[in-house]
């Protein structure tokens, strides 16, 4: 799961402005135009960030930020968002970095402690559209190999019709393959979904295929813009 933040992603916890900063993509439409609403994962539905791990394993920030720039980074993590095998993953970093073979072999080795828990008020948000009968879908970047655990202990996953894992498909946002992969099972035109994701890039990339999206920020924000939109929930 690549998720450090919207600009570097630099391991810092997702930060919630006032309600005026949450972005939708179109004016209001009407409630029979909107036939699925599709959910991001991690900043959305996860609190999820290498942080709460490495906190505890390299107690100076200094030394910790280095490590989480250079080394087991973002860029690294979503290639096996895309599809990487963690194994190889490793070999490679270890390779690079042979004097922090320990710390690289953690960051999936101990992957469970990153994984903080599930956010309130997007679960709540969710549930609220799925007692409103609203068809829901998922498009996660996450690795296949550390997805299972969520759907093991994440029982609100079960609300999703369909769930594409970037890790799964080889593919991850904001690639366009990704989105159009998700619209043939969800069987309905790009600008009949409504996407929400807190990482801006991705949403932009959903916007640029006729989708409409929000960039979320907290879970009743995002249900206002979702609303503006012309859903009843």
């Amino acid at each position: 799961m690549a998720k450090w933040s919207d600009t570097e992603q630099d391991n810092l916890p997702h930060r919630v402005p006032h309600a005026s900063m949450v972005s939708f993509s179109r004016p209001a439409a009407r409630n029979d135009m909107i036939k699925a609403v599709v959910f991001d994962f991690g900043g959305v539905l996860f609190d999820w960030s290498p942080e709460y791990l490495y906190q505890t394993l390299i107690p100076d920030e200094a030394e910790r930020r280095w490590f989480l720039q250079e080394v087991c980074n973002p860029a690294w993590n979503l290639q096996q968002d895309a599809g990487r095998s963690i194994a190889e993953a490793e070999a490679e970093k270890i390779a690079a970095f042979p004097q922090h073979e320990t710390l690289i072999k953690a960051f999936y080795g101990q992957w469970p402690v990153m994984l903080k828990g599930a956010l309130t008020d997007g679960v709540a948000l969710l549930e609220s559209l799925h007692a409103a009968d609203i068809p829901l879908y998922g498009l996660t970047n996450w690795s296949a190999e550390t997805y299972p655990y969520a759907e093991q202990h994440y029982p609100f996953l079960q609300r999703f019709r369909h769930v594409a894992v970037s890790g799964r498909l080889k593919l991850a946002k904001p690639d366009p393959a990704i989105y159009q992969h998700l619209l043939q099972h969800i069987g309905v035109a790009a600008e009949a979904c409504v996407f929400i994701d807190d990482v801006l890039h991705n949403v932009e990339g959903a916007r640029a295929l006729g989708w409409h999206a929000i960039h979320h920020r907290s879970g009743p924000d995002t249900a206002a813009a979702l609303r503006a939109l012309g859903l009843s929930f």
